[in-house]
């Protein structure tokens, strides 16, 4: 399934900072980065768990906000890109 994942952590501090790396970094592990703080990610019910724990165990509920978007398996009828940065097949192979 693809889930699109946003987030917003505050940087105000040193400690928002270093939250906002730990987030960039976990998404990475499961996704690519489309834009500043959203990911694409293809995984299945248990890597989403996984993630979500993940995510939640490293942000400030207080300061910081994340969204998950559930696009499901039949995701590419339902995404539409516009502008630069072409489009990547999330389920082919990214690296040679």
């Amino acid at each position: 399934m693809l889930v699109v994942i946003t987030y917003d952590v505050s940087t105000i501090d040193p400690a928002g900072i270093k939250r906002l790396r730990r987030v960039a970094k976990v998404c990475q592990d499961y996704g690519l980065r489309v834009q500043n703080s959203v990911f694409e990610c293809i995984v299945n019910s248990t890597e989403l768990k996984q993630l979500k724990y993940k995510l939640t165990d490293i942000i400030n509920e207080e300061e910081d906000s994340l969204r998950f978007y559930n696009l499901g398996e039949n995701y590419k009828s339902k995404v539409v890109h516009i502008g630069t940065k072409d489009s990547v097949d999330l389920e082919d192979t990214l690296f040679m």
